[in-house]
């Protein structure tokens, strides 16, 4: 994920992040995550505001920012910006995921959006308008019936424990479960010791395992990896173990549409797995069936853990 920045960053970036297979130099790049700049001032979050723009030009506003959408599947917008829809369409027709997010949009608008295409939700209640009983919001896409009934709408959810409250997250779950994906949120900083950081064009401040923006109480990413996000929350919806796995894996594949090789244990799939004992923490870690991590308990230097 890139989220908002200077025209100039995306110029410079955004070619050199390529859709690549992994195996022991690192992950697979599935492709790039555009978090903004074309979001709500409102709703900002951690996003830089000097940077965030607007659709002034339609479709080619976005073009002008990014460059290139060569590397891209997926991108973050407010629906209720001018011209959004329009763009919503082009980017589905180039075969490019359009995520609502970072917005102030109401829920008829976001049933436009979901109709021009678009078919994710970024990090659900994080960013956008609380929940209203006479408008609910991009929160209330989960139980629109304006939604084609061919279509689902998939949403991204922060469980880590400290973004969303174990209310919210069994909320969401049993309202829309097969739709739920959860997300780590987790940025560069996981890891880190306490103290302050330079992480690209922000300084992170850690307290407390979370990671705030420099000198302030808000948060900007989180520090969970995706295990511990998949204990918490079948920890707090009750929810079996096959589905707290599966809002791990199948679903962020059907958000993609690469389920047929990705998120499945199927013949013919990819062999991307990750081994976990029965408290669900993790102990290797396969690419291609090639084994790219082993946990090991022996001590903290030894080779086997790598």
């Amino acid at each position: 994920t890139l989220v908002t920045s200077p025209t100039e960053t995306y110029e410079k970036v955004l070619p050199n992040i390529k859709k690549t297979e992994g195996g022991q130099h690192g992950a697979t790049v599935l492709g790039i995550h555009l978090e903004g700049p074309f979001i709500s001032p409102s709703k900002k979050g951690a996003h830089p505001e000097k940077h965030i723009k607007e659709f002034e030009k339609g479709f080619q506003s976005l073009i002008d920012t990014y460059k290139s959408l060569e590397n891209v599947c997926l991108v973050t917008l407010a629906p209720e910006l001018a011209n959004a829809q329009s763009v919503i369409s082009e980017l589905c027709q180039r075969n490019i995921k359009v995520s609502l997010g970072h917005s102030i949009a109401n829920l008829q608008e976001g049933e436009e959006a979901v109709k021009s295409g678009a078919s994710f939700i970024t990090h659900l209640f994080n960013a956008m308008l609380p929940f209203h009983h006479r408008d609910p919001g991009l929160v209330g896409l989960l139980t629109s019936d304006q939604i084609p009934p061919e279509r689902i709408v998939h949403y991204g959810i922060i469980a880590d424990g400290i973004h969303t409250h174990p209310a919210a997250l069994r909320i969401a779950h049993r309202t829309h479960p097969e739709g739920l994906v959860l997300v780590t949120d987790a940025l560069s900083a996981l890891g880190l010791e306490e103290g302050v950081h330079q992480l690209g064009q922000l300084r992170i401040e850690m307290r407390m395992g979370r990671a705030y923006i420099a000198g302030t109480d808000t948060l900007c990413g989180s520090t969970a990896e995706m295990s511990k996000c998949v204990r918490h929350f079948k920890e707090v919806t009750g929810c079996s173990i096959v589905k707290a796995l599966e809002a791990a894996t199948l679903h962020p594949a059907r958000t993609l549409s690469i389920e047929k090789t990705k998120g499945v244990l199927n013949f013919g799939a990819d062999a991307d797995l990750v081994m976990l004992n029965k408290n669900l923490e993790l102990l290797s870690t396969w690419i291609s069936g090639e084994c790219v991590y082993r946990k090991c308990y022996c001590y903290s230097d030894c080779e086997h853990s790598q």
